[in-house]
């Protein structure tokens, strides 16, 4: 047998130090009860020798057997003795019972009843300068897809301004028919039209005749027929596509007159156009847009032939929306040519078309920006419906709208409270104004030549306009509503933006009162604006300063009591501080207002 010597391990004290083999079983017990016997006495001051000690019998480990748990255990013979098979019947018959449960009753919801929509009603009211309004509204399904319908409308008034010398009355008195259908895939309509309007040019200056006596002054006033009568006949029709590149498209004929020979025919035809591309929608619009016409006279009286005016504009408008997280972005522009057809002045025009919003604020709060222009066809009966005392020889010419750049903020305050906040700076060239026309006081001129006329004025402007607008919806009942403009003008030729208001404010509040009763308010505030009028019999050696209209408020009121869910009483009442204001210059309004009537809705 070989013997082998062990590695020894040393372990060292303060005083002693012990050097033994680390053998298994008692010799390592031994030892380490050694060890800790002399760790014991290691305070004290005893010189202990160190020896080494040689184990002759080598070490061999062994590993004890564990007990492994068996994976199919045996089982004694009482857990595996065989069950015994139970059988057994179950006998039912039926329990005699005399409990019967209570029907349970459903909680009764009170449901509003809902109100009946009408497809017809007719209103019918009077008031005073003997005022007169109608309306007739009928509307007729003669299938599932096929309906016919017709709006009649009147308003009218004797006059009776107070300080006004000539006649005031006026009639507006309009009839519209139409045919449509809406089928599966599109939905058509087709409109024609015809409108009547009586105005007289009452406005004669506060110092006319001053140099006459007075029994010439009469002469030449009862001389003067101030009315003057406009005729439109309208035809036109709409078509929508809903599935289809072809959209939609309009189409419109005007053909407007009046009773001094004026005449002026308008066309416009708009289709529209839309393509999806992957995941975004090309829009394009195409606008044809005819006017011409002619006045019989110039303003003097002076020209053989008749004034002539004739504008072609051809335009294309394509845009797509870009939409990227709280981004939503418009881009398009808008590209135009435009035919002069009497002085073959022809043009070519590109606009931008182009407008973002953010969201910066969920809903609350959304910012939006954009640049857009356009170019604006002017016609004779849109300066009619604007200002009906224009006298009938106006030079008629579209405007070119440069650039509209305007960025604002708008959201909601809360859930019931909106907000809008909007600053625009726009460039305009052949901006249409409307200034007084100049006189002489000579019984030969025409009825709108005393200086009871309005002209029309073209400048380059550049516009810097405010606006702000708060909506609220307090409750089912109660809404508020006010807005406000501030605008400054910077004009090229003309001395001032004849009138167009600095300021101009609006305000209305509509409440019901009760489930019969509803009233409202509205007040508009108009600030000053500037005209000017010449008396060309006077001679001027310096020309007189522009005239100042003087601001003006007004507050509206109506009261409503509904007697059935078919009849309804209303009163009006207009004017309510009977202020006698002038919305163009020498044209005062009718003071205190009140207009009472009914309204009646029905079926067939």
């Amino acid at each position: 047998m070989t013997f082998k010597q062990l590695n020894i391990k040393s372990f060292t004290n303060k005083v002693v130090t012990f050097s033994a083999p680390v053998p298994s079983g008692r010799v390592g017990f031994g030892i380490l009860f050694f060890f800790v016997f002399q760790f014991s006495f290691a305070q004290k001051k005893e010189q202990i020798g160190t020896e080494t000690v040689n184990v002759v019998k080598p070490y061999t480990p062994t590993i004890s057997d564990a007990f492994k748990v068996k994976e199919t255990p045996s089982l004694d013979e009482e857990g595996t003795a065989k069950k015994e098979t139970i059988k057994y019947t179950i006998f039912s018959f039926p329990v005699a019972s005399t409990f019967t449960p209570s029907k349970g009753k459903a909680e009764g919801v009170e449901k509003e009843k809902q109100e009946h929509l009408f497809k017809n009603y007719a209103t019918f009211g009077v008031g005073n300068y003997g005022t007169f309004v109608g309306e007739l509204f009928v509307n007729h399904d003669l299938d599932n897809n096929n309906y016919v319908g017709g709006m009649f409308r009147h308003h009218s008034s004797q006059g009776g301004i107070k300080g006004v010398e000539l006649d005031d009355r006026f009639y507006d008195t309009s009839i519209d028919l139409t045919y449509g259908a809406n089928e599966k895939d599109l939905s058509w309509n087709f409109d024609l039209g015809y409108q009547n309007q009586i105005y007289n040019w009452y406005g004669l200056p506060t110092n006319f005749g001053s140099t006459m006596t007075p029994s010439n002054r009469a002469i030449l006033i009862n001389g003067i027929k101030p009315q003057q009568t406009y005729n439109t006949i309208t035809a036109g029709g709409k078509i929508a596509f809903n599935e289809s590149i072809f959209n939609e498209a309009s189409v419109k004929f005007n053909h407007f007159s009046d009773m001094y020979g004026s005449s002026e025919n308008r066309f416009y035809v708009k289709p529209s156009f839309k393509i999806d591309i992957m995941d975004t929608a090309i829009k394009t619009n195409i606008i044809v847009d005819y006017v011409g016409g002619s006045f019989k006279k110039n303003y003097s009286n002076t020209n053989v032939e008749p004034l002539k005016y004739g504008f072609t504009n051809f335009g294309i408008a394509p845009s797509f929306v870009v939409l990227k997280d709280d981004w939503t972005l418009n881009i398009g522009a808008g590209i135009f040519y435009s035919l002069d057809n009497v002085k073959s002045n022809n043009k070519f025009f590109v606009y931008p078309q182009i407008s973002a919003s953010y969201k910066v604020v969920n809903d609350l709060m959304i910012f939006y920006a954009g640049a857009e222009g356009n170019l604006e066809q002017n016609t004779y009966q849109d300066f009619v419906n604007e200002n009906p005392f224009l006298s009938p020889t106006l030079n008629i010419a579209p405007t070119d709208k440069q650039y509209d750049i305007f960025a604002g903020l708008k959201g909601k305050l809360t859930n019931n409270v909106s907000y809008n906040i909007r600053g625009s700076y726009v460039n305009e060239r052949n901006k249409a104004l409307f200034r007084s026309n100049d006189y002489t006081e000579k019984s030969t001129n025409e009825n709108y030549a005393f200086g009871n006329s309005l002209q029309v004025v073209y400048d380059d402007m550049r516009t810097l306009s405010f606006y702000g607008e708060l909506k609220a919806d307090f409750s089912e009942n109660v809404s508020f509503g006010i807005n406000g403009t501030y605008s400054s003008y910077t004009n090229d030729f003309q001395s001032e933006a004849w009138n167009l208001p600095t300021l101009k404010l609006n305000s209305n509040l509509n409440f019901n009162v009760t489930k019969k009763w509803f009233a409202g308010i509205d007040v508009f505030y108009v600030g000053e604006r500037k005209d000017q009028k010449l008396n060309s019999d006077i001679v001027y050696i310096v020309a007189p300063s522009p005239i100042t209209l003087k601001s003006y408020f007004d507050a509206n009121a109506h009261v409503g009591f509904k007697y059935s869910e078919r009849l309804t009483a209303f009163l009006r009442v207009n004017n309510i501080a009977n202020q006698g204001y002038e919305k163009w210059l020498n044209y005062p309004v009718q003071g205190f207002q009140v207009l009472a009537g009914v309204n009646y809705k029905f079926d067939f």
